[in-house]
């Protein structure tokens, strides 16, 4: 792969501008990964290390580590840290890595973001603080004291489901003109909001979250959409495959390896991005240790997959055509 290049903000003559969507390269498929835990539910480096590995053999346009997939709320702020470092040593110039600093205050998620910097991420991704359910005057003021103090550009995560937030278009219009902010992940399930939100604020951020479908396909090769933050890659090259198929002009084949991405979604999780059963983390584990991939255990109060559940997985694994162990 091609050596990346870091963030920097822009510059006229010797005044340094504020970022935008022009500061960062980020585009494709951009995953939020899980974090692999062994059977004493440890974290688990070895397996980390594979499943990177795997990552970057499957050619990923970036990886989001350490969020809601990486279940980050049952981590210490130790294994955060010592995770980011891993993956940074690990892939740091190879692909967009962003570092996922939910918290439940700024001053937590900048701790998390200057380790993330340190250790060669690129940028980073909050959502609003989960359970608090903020209001828009609070939630500027979160996003306004992580822009200030971040060493990194800032991906917001609109994420209705696990916040009881679904951000308006004008607080991500107003978040939009925060120093810091470049991007946003809008995991909104009201349709007509994510297509008001990207029209309203493409010329400011890189927009995330567009589906496998036509609708995508057109979006993304017409209108200018930069791409979709999934969930776990449990697919490897097939989702940027999405992508890369959209860019080079053969929608033929974008359509194609859409529909695998699009049955694992339909078939396994609701419209919100809750699993049809169990939690999100387990089956993501299940799909990736069913292919050989290290996806590891989930930590209480999670709970890995029963057999039967396990086997609802493997069935749609098979339908889509991957080889599995």
């Amino acid at each position: 792969m091609p050596v990346r290049h870091g963030p920097t903000a822009r510059r006229k003559g010797k005044e340094l501008l504020e970022m935008d969507r022009t500061s960062v390269d980020w585009r494709g498929y951009i995953p939020a990964v899980t974090t692999p835990f062994d059977e004493e539910l440890r974290f688990d480096r070895a397996a980390q290390c594979e499943l990177l590995d795997w990552f970057a053999q499957e050619e990923l346009h970036g990886l989001i580590v350490g969020g809601t997939n990486g279940e980050w709320f049952t981590m210490t702020s130790s294994e955060r840290h010592e995770q980011f470092r891993l993956v940074g040593a690990r892939l740091k110039g190879r692909m967009t890595l962003i570092a996922g600093c939910n918290a439940f205050t700024a001053a937590q998620a900048l701790d998390l973001a200057a380790v993330a910097a340190a250790a060669g991420f690129d940028g980073i991704l909050v959502s609003p603080p989960a359970y608090i359910v903020p209001n828009e005057a609070e939630l500027y003021g979160f996003y306004a004291a992580i822009s200030a103090g971040s060493p990194l550009p800032i991906c917001v995560y609109n994420w209705a489901r696990g916040t009881n937030v679904d951000m308006s278009l004008a607080l991500l219009d107003r978040l939009a003109r925060l120093d810091k902010v470049v991007a946003l992940k809008n995991s909104t399930p009201d349709l007509g909001h994510f297509v008001h939100c990207f029209f309203a604020l493409r010329d400011r951020l890189r927009i995330f979250g567009f589906p496998t479908d036509d609708f995508g396909i057109s979006m993304v090769g017409k209108e200018g959409g930069d791409g979709l933050m999934g969930a776990g890659a449990v697919l490897g090259r097939n989702h940027p495959e999405f992508f890369n198929a959209i860019w080079r002009g053969d929608l033929e084949t974008a359509r194609a390896v859409g529909a695998m991405d699009r049955a694992v979604m339909t078939e396994l999780f609701h419209a919100d991005y809750s699993s049809v059963f169990a939690s999100p983390q387990a089956v993501l584990k299940a799909a990736l240790n069913l292919q050989g991939v290290p996806g590891g255990h989930v930590r209480p109060p999670l709970a890995d997959l029963t057999e039967p559940e396990i086997e609802r997985v493997r069935a749609v694994l098979k339908r889509v055509g991957r080889v599995l162990v």
